[in-house]
């Protein structure tokens, strides 16, 4: 039987060959995570707004084919007529342009609401409605009472 070969220890201070491979090993590791999170998330930015493009060329996109529709139809021979007898109150030639003219309506005369008085005081003098107001209290009589 062969007997293991012991190795000898480093001091406890000291830092071994194998610890440093492995720290720069670590190291190394986590600055690759790092880069690539932030790759991810990059990533996810860039195709969040290709798919935001995407939306918008379509929208522009159906546009342009319903402009060009538009414009198709303003061209043709249909869309000139209809403007024609419409718009611009043109006939045919063996047509006859009748344009209807409203009738003048004669306004009826409104009926004069009722109004009915039923009970009148004698106006009081402005003065005396002042003098209630400001004293709570009848004003003075002018006979010399």
């Amino acid at each position: 039987m062969s007997t293991p070969v012991k190795r000898p220890l480093a001091p406890r201070g000291q830092v071994s060959s194998m610890q440093i491979v492995f720290g720069s090993i670590l190291a190394i590791s986590l600055l690759l995570a790092i880069n690539f999170s932030g790759r991810i998330a990059a990533g996810r930015r860039i195709e969040s707004e290709r798919d935001n493009l995407e939306q918008v060329i379509s929208t522009l996109q159906a546009q342009a084919t319903a402009l060009r529709a538009e414009l198709n139809y303003v061209n043709s021979d249909a869309f000139v007529e209809k403007w024609a007898r419409k718009e611009g109150k043109m006939v045919k030639g063996d047509e006859v342009l009748v344009i209807p003219v409203p009738g003048q309506a004669t306004p009826e005369p409104a009926p004069t609401p009722f109004v009915a008085v039923t009970n009148q005081r004698p106006e009081t003098e402005n003065w005396k409605l002042w003098w209630q107001l400001f004293f709570d209290s009848p004003p003075p009589s002018s006979d010399g009472n």
